[in-house]
């Protein structure tokens, strides 16, 4: 009797060590498979996590952003989702895209020198562009859009003069300093916001307010000197409008 007690306890010895080759015994370990991972979404796979020398991993898409790219998408914009990376304390691009055409009525148009952006802050943006730029630039100014000139957005800084973190460093903030029309007139907020005809004063005072409506804050020639060249249009959450 005792002999095959023995074999079978060096039977059950050499399946552990061989179950142990081929990887770690406790399930989500380095050798394993997470409970669940074989269920990722197509979304999630397609912005892998990137290693940053400043922060120890970046983050896979959440439900949330998943959700909000397929809202961007419905709007008719173009766009490729990017990695989640860390820059330094305060700086980040998570949940970002990376826009290169708009949805108008009628026809999509181009956004110039505009980096990542929040997919949430994206979203504000494309609707805006269509439903307030672009149908304000057809019934005031009789020309659709071919494109919207930006400063950029995502920029790893303080507000001018604080210790405080700008928007512009979690990409979710938009400098937008003008408006190329179809028919070939550009306008510029330096130079038109006061110094424009009467058509291209209203227009401007339109898609502004129109801004106001979509975005948590919304910063203008009327605000400071600092912004008589663009419109700071950032976030989607508390409202304040100058």
């Amino acid at each position: 009797m005792k002999a095959p007690i023995f074999i079978r306890g060096l039977t059950l010895l050499a399946t552990t060590l061989v179950l142990a080759g081929c990887g770690s015994l406790i399930p989500g370990g380095n050798g394993g498979a997470a409970p669940g991972a074989a269920n990722r979404s197509a979304a999630t796979e397609a912005r892998p996590a990137t290693r940053i020398a400043s922060a120890p991993q970046s983050y896979a898409a959440s439900s949330m952003d998943r959700g909000c790219l397929a809202d961007l998408g419905a709007t008719g914009a173009r766009f490729q989702p990017l990695p989640d990376t860390y820059a330094a304390p305060g700086c980040n691009k998570l949940g970002t895209v990376q826009l290169s055409a708009l949805a108008g009525d009628r026809s999509t148009f181009g956004v110039s020198n505009l980096g990542p952006l929040r997919c949430g802050t994206a979203k504000a943006f494309s609707d805006w562009a269509r439903f307030g730029v672009d149908r304000a630039a057809r019934q005031i100014l009789g020309s659709p859009i071919a494109r919207i000139e930006t400063m950029g957005s995502y920029a790893c800084r303080n507000v001018a003069g604080t210790e405080r973190r700008s928007a512009h460093a979690r990409a979710e903030a938009i400098d937008v300093s003008g408006f190329v029309l179809e028919d070939g007139r550009r306008i510029m907020l330096k130079r038109d916001w006061d110094g424009g005809d009467a058509m291209t004063r209203e227009f401007l005072r339109v898609v502004h307010k129109s801004a106001c409506k979509r975005f948590g804050t919304v910063l203008g020639p009327k605000y400071n000197a600092a912004h008589e060249d663009h419109f700071h249009l950032e976030g989607t959450g508390a409202k304040f409008c100058r």
